[in-house]
């Protein structure tokens, strides 16, 4: 479904306000250290507004909407640093579903997860993390059942439908495993950015259902689709850290003067909102070259793959530096952002793996 400017933006404001009265600073840091890390009253007023079926097809009882407004509310759910299951579930795990699945598969798992009842996740790639084919530790045996592990599983504890990429005899297929399936066990693991839950999964002869029989380009279409969501949401953070220290500098007074009238601060400020405006500029793109499924969104995604992912890390080391003390304690909210841009740099891919992708589109 397409829809028009004037409504993608009625989209970003409800999610806006929604997160502005639901998401504060305060809520992160309550619901961050929590047992479950997100908020699941939260998670229920999304469902409501729509922005966990936006790619589910309307008649499974979605939106129907595509990349182009999924990167717009991703980069409110970022600005807000929403900690929840959003790109996990109802992102990669949703557009998996939908490039492998059947329609008898679709038809069971979508509605669900549409409506928040259902929380999604993907096991994916090995302890290397190079969310490539060659990547992929779990492997099917002849028996059908699973056996080995996969390492940063988003939001895993949480999820009650799980994919699991394999290696079978010809090539990659995705399957699913019952929660409470014999030889399966999942493992929180200790994360450096609290608002971002990981897992690991591993399988001892596991059994295993496939979806359809698709097998790595199905994979990578709903990689594409989580590369898309983490830049949208690393462009919101972005420009929320940026806003912030700009505020600041118009604020803090040192020698008798704001602290923005100094010219390496101006300096400093002008080159980051550059890295903004890049960001912003690279995020878009990829969403609308991955809406129009045109011959450059490979390249597009890749593009924007490294380009947020770096531009967010940058954003929210120099915010800290220009905060001066106050912004490495724990009580102020640069080093969330900066935790969040961290963890980006190495989910999904990598810069490394988007470079390597980019200079492939392009014929290098």
């Amino acid at each position: 479904m397409t829809i028009s400017v004037a409504e993608r933006a009625e989209l970003r404001t409800a999610v806006r306000e929604l997160l502005g009265d639901k998401c504060t600073e305060d809520d992160v840091r309550r619901v961050m250290t929590s047992e479950d890390g997100f908020d699941r009253d939260l998670w229920g007023q999304l469902a409501e507004q729509g922005v966990l079926g936006m790619l589910v097809d309307d008649e499974l009882g979605g939106l129907g909407f595509g990349t182009l407004e999924l990167e717009a509310v991703a980069e409110e759910t970022g600005a807000a640093l929403l900690p929840a299951p959003f790109i996990s579930s109802a992102v990669l795990t949703v557009a998996l579903v939908s490039a492998a699945g059947s329609e008898d598969d679709k038809q069971r798992l979508l509605p669900a997860l549409a409506d928040g009842s259902a929380i999604g996740t993907v096991a994916l790639t090995g302890p290397a993390g190079t969310w490539t084919a060659d990547g992929v530790d779990v492997a099917v045996g002849p028996d059908g059942a699973l056996t080995g592990a996969a390492h940063y599983v988003t939001w895993g504890q949480a999820a009650d439908v799980l994919l699991v990429v394999a290696r079978t005899a010809d090539g990659v297929g995705v399957f699913e495993v019952a929660p409470d399936a014999v030889g399966f066990t999942r493992t929180a693991v200790t994360v450096f950015d609290p608002t971002v839950r990981l897992s690991t999964f591993t399988f001892e002869g596991t059994p295993a259902r496939r979806l359809g029989t698709a097998g790595w380009e199905a994979v990578q279409e709903a990689i594409d689709h989580a590369v898309i969501a983490s830049a949208g949401e690393q462009v919101g953070g972005s420009r929320r850290i940026f806003d912030m220290t700009v505020d600041y500098l118009k604020t803090r007074v040192q020698f008798g003067r704001q602290i923005g009238s100094f010219q390496a601060l101006k300096h400093m400020a002008a080159d980051l909102l550059i890295e903004v405006e890049n960001a912003t500029s690279a995020a878009q793109h990829a969403a609308a070259e991955k809406a129009a499924q045109s011959e450059i969104s490979d390249g597009a995604v890749a593009l924007a793959g490294f380009t947020c992912a770096e531009a967010y890390e940058t954003i929210a080391m120099n915010a800290i530096q220009m905060h001066g003390g106050i912004g490495f304690t724990w009580e102020h909210p640069a080093h969330l952002f900066l935790r969040r841009a961290r963890t980006g740099l190495h989910l999904f891919g990598g810069p490394r793996l988007h470079r390597e992708r980019y200079l492939v589109s392009k014929g290098a």
